[in-house]
């Protein structure tokens, strides 16, 4: 009985463990002096800023004016205590504290492209893990004219201070909606008149043969599994990108940039 209740008393601390690291992607920092300034001039939330004691020099004194002219707080604080508050290594002297990330609805990514009089561009990541892949995926996006990103709540990276950085502060101008369910939301998208494209190894088209123009949704696939099969045969039709090397696989954040840039391309010579 008392190897049982132990056994059980494990898995709740584990549980728990897990919970509590969940949670913490919800209380998050930007750090790095770009990131910090974008966040500033977005206009959002920003409780306090952190600054190493002797930094007062270069964009931090950009900074530093930009947060008094908005009132917000400035702390300057040793830089050991700074290292040891860092999420990331480089995080060049300033550490802003921001509320928790903003999710949106899948309807308010839509009723972006209905404001900007665009037909709908959306990416949908199915199970990027990686942080770095998430904020190069998102900087791409923003840059592109992405009008929103779809991810999942469970086993996928959600937006944090290292997706902040990464991203050079482009989560601060991207809508993205965190949803329970892909499958439901790819529907959801072809309910509002959207194509579905997904990206696989197994299919015969190339990206560049396909028409990526008019109300469109990217699905782009999990790092090492790519997407999901009940994915796959929700998309409307799938692409793949030629491999002529010995390796038979890119980087999630690079085959996204191949691809978005391509639809780009189109609609620029439409």
């Amino acid at each position: 009985m008392k190897n049982n209740y132990k056994q059980k008393n494990n898995k709740n601390i584990e549980k728990q463990k897990y919970e509590n690291k969940e949670e913490k992607t919800y209380e998050d920092q930007v750090e790095g002096r770009n990131s910090v300034i974008e966040l500033l001039e977005s206009g959002k939330d920003i409780n306090k800023i952190f600054v190493a004691k002797g930094e007062k020099h270069g964009s931090i004194n950009k900074i530093i004016a930009m947060a008094k002219e908005r009132n917000i707080i400035i702390v300057e604080k040793d830089k050991r205590k700074m290292d040891e508050m860092a999420q990331n290594q480089n995080y060049q002297g300033v550490i802003a504290i921001v509320p928790p990330f903003e999710y949106c609805e899948i309807e308010d990514i839509l009723e972006e492209a209905k404001q900007k009089n665009e037909d709908p561009f959306v990416l949908i990541l199915d199970g990027i893990e990686d942080p770095h892949n998430l904020g190069s995926i998102i900087r791409t996006a923003e840059t592109a004219g992405v009008h929103g990103i779809i991810i999942p709540k469970r086993r996928a990276a959600a937006v944090n201070s290292t997706v902040n950085k990464v991203s050079a502060g482009a989560v601060e101008h991207m809508k993205i909606a965190r949803v329970t369910n892909i499958s439901d939301s790819i529907q959801k998208l072809k309910d509002a008149g959207l194509w579905i494209c997904g990206t696989h190894i197994n299919t015969e088209k190339y990206y560049y043969n396909q028409d990526l123009t008019g109300p469109l949704g990217i699905v782009i696939g999990n790092e090492g599994a790519g997407m999901s099969d009940k994915v796959t045969k929700n998309c409307d039709f799938l692409v793949k990108i030629p491999m002529k090397g010995k390796v038979t696989s890119l980087n999630a954040s690079v085959s996204t940039g191949i691809i978005v840039y391509e639809s780009v391309k189109q609609r620029n010579f439409k």
